[in-house]
C-alpha cells in the first residue's frame, strides 16, 4: 500500500455542567454549528449531531492524525468559548470535564446516526441506549 488508509468512526457523548438544561432551543443550532465548524477545522467528518438540553451526541469520521481526547478537548473548548463570548455573553455555560467515546463499525453508522438525530424522541419515549447515555453526573 503506497499510502495509509484509515476508516475511523467514533460516537461521542458529553454533558453540560451538572447536567443543567442549558442547551436551550434558542441556541441549539448555533451550538451544534460551532461543534461542526471545529470538527471541520480538525479535518473530521461530522456524520450526525444531536442531543437534548443537557447533553450532546456526535458521530464523526476522523483522521489518524488526532486522538479522541484531543478532538473532544478542542470541540468542547471552542464551543464553550463561542457560547460564552458570542451567543450568551455573561451567562453561565460550561461542559462537564468527562465524556464518553465509542468506536462504531462502518456497518453500524446508519443506526447510530439515526439514534443521535432522534435524541428528543428517544428521551421522551425512554427508548435510550443506556451505554450511549453514560456520562458521569
Amino acid at each position: 500500500m503506497r499510502s495509509s488508509f484509515t476508516q475511523l468512526y467514533v460516537h461521542y457523548v458529553w454533558a453540560t455542567w451538572d447536567r443543567l438544561p442549558i442547551i436551550t432551543p434558542d441556541i441549539q443550532k448555533q451550538v451544534y454549528g460551532a461543534i461542526i465548524q471545529e470538527c471541520e477545522q480538525l479535518k473530521c467528518t461530522v456524520i450526525a449531531i444531536g442531543g437534548i438540553e443537557d447533553h450532546v451526541h456526535l458521530l464523526t469520521g476522523f483522521p489518524s492524525t488526532i486522538s479522541v481526547s484531543e478532538l473532544v478537548k478542542q470541540i468542547k473548548g471552542s464551543s464553550s468559548h463561542f457560547i460564552t463570548h458570542e451567543i450568551k455573553p455573561g451567562e453561565f455555560f460550561k461542559w462537564q470535564g468527562s465524556y464518553g467515546a465509542f468506536t462504531v463499525s462502518h456497518d453500524a453508522i446508519d443506526n447510530v446516526a439515526s439514534y443521535i438525530r432522534n435524541q428528543p424522541t428517544h428521551h421522551s419515549q425512554k427508548s435510550i441506549i443506556p451505554t450511549w447515555e453514560l456520562t458521569p453526573k
